[in-house]
């Protein structure tokens, strides 16, 4: 397999894992402060994603941590088709799930006015944001994993 930017073991994929766990990460600290999101059921949808989003990419930049510090090679084809899988899963969820709660800010908060607490909206829409932009990453690595998989 070809050593190309992003692949595993790399420096930009690391960067690219870890750019994936910050917004995750920061997506569910942000729906997790508001008293109450569990009353809106894409926003949980939202949390489950982010919350498979935030394991993923931390071990996989685990991984990718240790392929640098080692000098290790992570082509095996095994390991890739289980990164094209698991990145391809991941990078779904997350864009269902941040368009889903997208959605239901702009209609719930927006198109009906049912906001009345400023700052339980702000966070809402901090969260959805912070979702789509951790989904940048995993489809820029989701494509990098297929294009090392067919390059075989």
């Amino acid at each position: 397999m070809k050593n190309f930017p992003g692949t595993p073991g790399t420096l930009l994929g690391l960067a690219l894992r870890m750019s994936q766990f910050i917004f995750a990460a920061g997506s569910i600290a942000a729906m997790a402060t508001t008293p109450s999101f569990f009353n809106f059921t894409a926003f949980c949808y939202l949390i489950a994603s982010m919350g498979l989003q935030f394991i993923w990419s931390f071990v996989l930049a685990s991984m990718d941590a240790y392929a640098l510090a080692r000098n290790k090679v992570l082509h095996n084809p095994v390991l890739v088709s289980l990164f094209v899988v698991g990145d391809w899963v991941t990078a779904i969820l997350s864009l269902a799930a941040a368009s889903s709660s997208a959605g239901i800010t702009v209609l719930y908060f927006h198109d009906l006015g049912h906001c009345q607490f400023g700052e339980e909206c702000q966070k809402y829409q901090i969260s959805v944001a912070l979702a789509y932009l951790g989904w940048i990453p995993i489809s820029i690595s989701s494509l990098i994993m297929l294009w090392l998989l067919a390059a075989g």
